[in-house]
């Protein structure tokens, strides 16, 4: 198994991470010391951003968000260096962020995982090369399939018909879908997935290498997994080969930042370099970049110490939570269904809220936190409602929540009654029969028809409740009864549905 070489190990937690002294390199901030210290030159600039460090901003939003960050709004110039062919503080700042994560090289994303997941298949796949890929993956990751025109061959992941949601995929399940497939080069797989679920990466992976393919993992939801020993273990860690991670979505990157790592022979690392140049801009964020290059900062010297934070408020939070009437929220030690113990562990951070028992949808209890408490989820789907806690909350915020969790209940436990299509929600229904290829469909002729009416076609368009945004439909599938009745109870019960015209009535599907 892969580990960091930051330092020497002293200990193991329980999510097998070492648990390591802090490299003194790891206090560095390469490309934001230089994007300040080019900053406070004040040197005349006929270069773009046509701004010119704030001068050229309108009032009201340098009154609002302060001048300085304007001054760090740079582009490449050699004291910053250049992301595409990084030589100076980039390469540096990418450097310590392999070294941080464990990786034997780290890339700064500037369009956030999803061109992180484009990239993974655009570098390990050529057209009509075969790629095992488990169902619950992002639309991200259907969308590098048709720029990539692989073929995919998709698994389903285990659900849970209690709280009705999906976990992960399984080690056995993964071990039949190989051995089925023994033509596919690539792995991908998700890990965690939105509640903070991980699958099995350890002996997935390992099974995947004996098999000779290689193994990509979306984990937007796992950038601080490696610093803390009490979640489950991330993925470089447990040996894959290219993990992307959403920096901004846990931990302290700006919203857009995320990181992509890879390691080992399995890996062209020069073919990985340029695919990045080809779906990452050319003008670049630097200001993204340098949230990047701090945040990595912050986690490798003291992340433990602010998880630490977190995970206390997440497990008193999720205590707390599970005396509410009417309310549950699962935890390590809740979780009773057997399938649980197939999984990769669970990133407590993560609190899924079950609402159901309030008579409510969590999309319902959703837009009440909103409007009466000025609390807002990280996401709602027909059961729950997510929230994620960060090194970024506090304890008031924590209260807050609960003492609006506590009055929602009083207010709807045993006396709202719950809707028709509350009650006979389903589970996602995914991996309906495919019939072409996902690129094949999406660029095949098409026409619009009414939803009702398109069972038994063949879709040509990507269908997702967003989020999570795992595809209901995509391209080449055939269209099934059970998708148009889960759709249209989603749509009854107020999930955002992207994918469909018409107020959600009408799909494109592939002309016969």
């Amino acid at each position: 198994m892969h580990r960091s070489s930051l330092c020497c190990d002293i200990e193991h937690g329980e999510g097998n991470h070492p648990v390591s002294m802090i490299d003194p390199d790891q206090f560095k901030t390469p490309l934001f010391d230089a994007m300040v210290a080019l900053a406070e030159c004040r040197k005349v600039s006929f270069h773009t951003p046509g701004h010119k460090s704030g001068k050229g901003i309108s009032t009201r939003f340098r009154k609002f968000v302060g001048s300085k960050i304007f001054s760090i709004d740079l582009t490449t110039l050699d004291e910053v260096d250049s992301l595409h062919k990084p030589i100076g503080v980039i390469k540096e700042a990418q450097a310590l962020a392999a070294s941080a994560y464990g990786a034997e090289r780290s890339f700064f994303l500037l369009n956030g995982t999803t061109g992180g997941n484009h990239a993974m298949i655009l570098a390990t796949c050529t057209p009509k090369d075969t790629v095992l890929v488990a169902r619950n993956a992002h639309k991200s990751v259907l969308a590098g399939l048709v720029f990539s025109g692989a073929q995919p061959v998709f698994y389903l992941p285990e659900v849970d018909p209690n709280l009705k949601i999906t976990l992960n995929v399984t080690y056995e399940a993964t071990v039949a879908a190989i051995d089925a497939c023994p033509e596919a080069k690539v792995l991908f797989l998700t890990s965690p997935n939105y509640y903070g679920i991980c699958a099995d990466l350890i002996r997935i992976t390992d099974y995947a290498h004996q098999k000779g393919l290689v193994v990509l993992v979306d984990e937007a939801h796992g950038p601080h997994l490696k610093f803390h020993p009490d979640l489950p273990i991330s993925a470089m860690e447990a040996g894959a080969d290219i993990a992307v991670q959403s920096t901004h979505k846990i931990i302290g990157g700006m919203t857009q930042a995320s990181m992509l790592h890879a390691q080992g022979k399995r890996i062209d690392m020069t073919t990985l370099a340029a695919v990045l140049r080809f779906v990452q801009s050319t003008s670049p964020s630097y200001i993204l970049m340098a949230s990047l290059d701090l945040a990595r900062m912050q986690m490798a010297t003291e992340g433990k110490k602010l998880l630490d934070k977190a995970i206390r408020l997440a497990e008193d939070t999720r205590d707390r939570i599970n005396r509410i009437p009417g309310l549950s929220c699962f935890g390590r030690m809740e979780v009773a269904n057997p399938l649980f113990a197939r999984m990769g562990g669970l990133d407590v951070t993560k609190l899924t809220i079950r609402v159901r028992d309030l008579g409510l949808s969590g999309y319902e209890v959703s837009k009440i936190l909103n409007a009466q408490f000025h609390i807002q989820v990280e996401m709602a789907d027909a059961t729950n409602v997510l929230v994620i806690v960060s090194i970024g909350d506090r304890r008031d915020d924590l209260n807050r929540l609960v003492d609006a969790l506590r009055e929602v209940s009083k207010e709807y436990h045993g006396k709202a009654t719950p809707s028709e299509t509350l009650m006979d929600t389903a589970l996602p229904p995914l991996g309906g029969p495919a019939r072409m290829t996902p690129r094949a469909a999406f660029f095949s002729d098409y026409q619009y028809v009414p939803l009702t009416s398109a069972c038994g076609k063949t879709s040509a368009e990507m269908v997702t409740v967003y989020p999570p945004g795992i595809p209901l439909l995509m391209p080449g599938e055939v269209v099934t009864q059970d998708v148009v009745d889960y759709i249209q109870a989603m749509d009854r019960l107020g999930a955002t549905i992207d994918g469909l015209s018409a107020h959600n009535t009408r799909l494109a599907i592939v002309k016969e």
